[in-house]
């Protein structure tokens, strides 16, 4: 038995920034309301927080013959190993279990797939197919 490998997700800037300029955007029209808008203030705190939260505990663990992709307490998923056909780099926007945009998705079974963001691409990439060593593997050209 194998000891189980966590990786985490990176932290795209891009995505980062994106979410900071949505929440600040709208906090600026509270903040100069008079009385100011301390609901909505603190409305926007709590959805940083939560995704604080959403970006730093989101974790994809090679647990044996399983990929395991955790967000906290909110997403678990469990794909097995020998299920993943290709792995192929993406900058999809679709939403996923993603905290960057420099993704990979996983194609796996018949017709599933899911985004994922391994801060160790590289790494994860190379464990994924030592265990199956029948993933095929594409990636971005430059």
């Amino acid at each position: 038995m194998s000891t189980p490998h966590t990786y985490p997700s990176k932290i795209g800037l891009g995505l980062s920034l994106f979410i900071a300029i949505a929440l600040i955007g709208t906090s600026i029209p509270m903040l100069l309301e008079h009385p100011v808008f301390w609901m909505g203030i603190a409305i926007n705190a709590t959805v940083a927080l939560f995704i604080t939260y959403t970006f730093t505990n989101l974790r994809y663990s090679i647990e044996q013959e399983t990929l395991l992709i955790r967000c906290g307490f909110l997403y678990k998923k469990s794909i097995p190993i020998h299920a993943i056909k290709r792995i192929e780099e993406s900058r999809s926007p679709l939403s996923s279990p993603a905290a960057s945009m420099d993704r990979l998705e996983i194609i796996y079974n018949k017709f599933d797939s899911i985004l994922i963001s391994p801060k160790e691409k590289q790494a994860f990439i190379e464990e994924l197919v030592k265990n199956n060593p029948e993933i095929v593997v594409l990636y971005r050209k430059k």
